[in-house]
């Protein structure tokens, strides 16, 4: 009788000690580096805000955060490496607008459900982007544009930095909401749609807004409007196309960490409130004011919210213009 009563007993207390074993792990983490996948390469203005991220993270939780650039097809190759990784909180995702919601509307071949694969953490910022306009074009802002397009219908041409990037859907979608018809002339990055512009070769862009800043300001491109739904402070007197007379109209890039899915909630909710915390810091600040990026934050709920309404916004946009890779 004692002997089974004993037995019982060890075996009560080896459950139980089993029990408490994953909030144990989440309490310990991090015991070793945290690496932070960046699906892009280094040196863009995403990589330098995950690498000011990274730091301040690791000072934080007192372990090293390492970024490790896997850059290619649009983001998918690092988002699948994060989908793939064990849900320990070792292995997070510097997630952009493409890996977390819009490439699963354009790759027909996507190894990963980006809303099935990922657990939100936080809606890191955002950013705009610009509609800029050559100086030889007749228009001193989007009014002005969308009359000029009425009257040329299709004879517009604007530069995207690829096909089915945010640029591209952006303009795709400027067309839907402002009733006109424009071109769209995709290019590899960037660079290229900078240069022609400024060569006269097309007559709009439509990009992300930093490499415009300097450009416009040297008045060597007109930014016409930006798409955000507040003003950038980089370029102040520059409205938005809400502004402009179009209610309702945003788009913008965006950046955000994810983890994978199962990934402890005590886990995701450090990265949280650390995220936040350097956000509303003076590094932080810095940071985003160097890049052109407003402070978003919040909770994993809300980025979530975020996503789907991203998703709602994006999916019709991409479907009408048969977008697929």
């Amino acid at each position: 009788m004692d002997t089974r009563v004993t037995r019982r007993t060890a075996l009560g207390i080896g459950a139980a000690g089993l029990l408490p074993a994953p909030a144990a792990r989440a309490q310990s983490w991090p015991s070793r580096p945290v690496t932070l996948i960046m699906p892009f390469s280094a040196g863009g203005g995403t990589d330098l805000l995950a690498r000011a991220l990274a730091q301040y993270l690791g000072e934080t939780l007192g372990q090293q955060v390492v970024v490790d650039n896997r850059s290619g097809a649009g983001g998918n190759i690092g988002g699948a490496a994060v989908a793939r990784a064990a849900p320990d909180g070792y292995t997070i995702l510097f997630g952009t607008p493409g890996p977390l919601a819009n490439n699963k509307l354009i790759y027909a071949n996507l190894p990963f459900d980006p809303e099935r694969a990922f657990a939100p953490v936080v809606l890191i910022a955002k950013s705009p982007l610009v509609v800029a306009a050559s100086p030889a074009l007749p228009v001193k802002d989007i009014r002005e544009m969308v009359a000029y397009a009425k009257a040329k219908p299709g004879k517009l041409t604007v530069g995207v930095p690829g096909n089915g990037t945010l640029g591209h859907i952006t303009a795709l979608l400027l067309e839907k909401e402002l009733g006109i018809s424009l071109t769209s002339v995709p290019y590899r990055g960037t660079a290229d749609v900078v240069k022609d512009i400024l060569g006269g070769q097309i007559h709009l862009a439509m990009d992300f807004l930093p490499s415009y800043v300097p450009l416009a300001k040297e008045g060597q491109v007109r930014a016409l409007a930006v798409t955000t739904a507040q003003r950038s402070t980089d370029l102040a007197d520059v409205p938005t196309v809400q502004e402009a007379g179009f209610p309702g109209f945003e788009a913008s890039a965006w950046y955000a960490l994810a983890a994978p899915t199962g990934t402890p909630a005590e886990i995701v909710d450090r990265l949280n409130a650390a995220t936040n915390t350097f956000l509303g810091s003076e590094k932080g600040r810095d940071a985003l004011a160097r890049l052109s990026m407003q402070a978003v934050g919040g909770t994993p709920a809300e980025m979530k919210d975020f996503i789907a309404a991203e998703l709602r916004k994006w999916g019709p946009v991409v479907r009408n213009a048969n977008i697929v890779m």
